[in-house]
């Protein structure tokens, strides 16, 4: 069983998990109008990947949902497959694409892609319309907060 973690802001608990967020801004790894939920591996990998949108840093109450899920529901994508752009700021295009493919196809509920802070770990994207997404075991929230000193 693979565990991964979503931090989100302690009012946007409820809806951790639907794509909102991402159908509305876009992301990385979707365009506007994609739905897809962002974890990562670890809890820490979970909090930088949370810093680095948090431009100004914003003090709000966070909370940390662990979740986990069966390595069958996984598509891998590896570094080396990716565009050589994938990394660059602000996202390209190119990765936004990838997402949405995957998404429109329909191809697995989990999608695992290196994460852009740090290559070596990893990311998961969600496809909270697949069919078997709600095999996906989404744990009890609890509440996080970052160290002072990181923001």
């Amino acid at each position: 069983m693979t565990r991964a973690w979503r931090i989100v802001r302690e009012d946007h608990r409820s809806a951790a998990f639907d794509g909102e967020g991402a159908w509305l801004f876009g992301g990385r790894w979707n365009s506007r109008g994609t739905r897809i939920v962002y974890t990562s591996i670890t809890l820490s990998l979970a909090a930088l990947e949370t810093l680095v949108h948090l431009n100004p840093p914003v003090a709000f109450k966070y909370v940390a949902i662990p979740i986990e899920f069966d390595e069958a529901l996984v598509e891998t994508v590896a570094a080396m497959d990716l565009p050589a752009d994938w990394n660059e700021e602000p996202p390209p295009p190119s990765t936004a694409e990838i997402g949405d493919r995957w998404v429109r196809e329909s191809r697995s509920a989990v999608l695992k892609l290196p994460s852009v802070i740090i290559s070596a770990e990893l990311n998961y994207l969600l496809n909270p319309g697949h069919s078997d997404f709600k095999r996906i075991r989404i744990g009890k929230p609890m509440p996080f907060s970052f160290d002072s000193r990181l923001i």
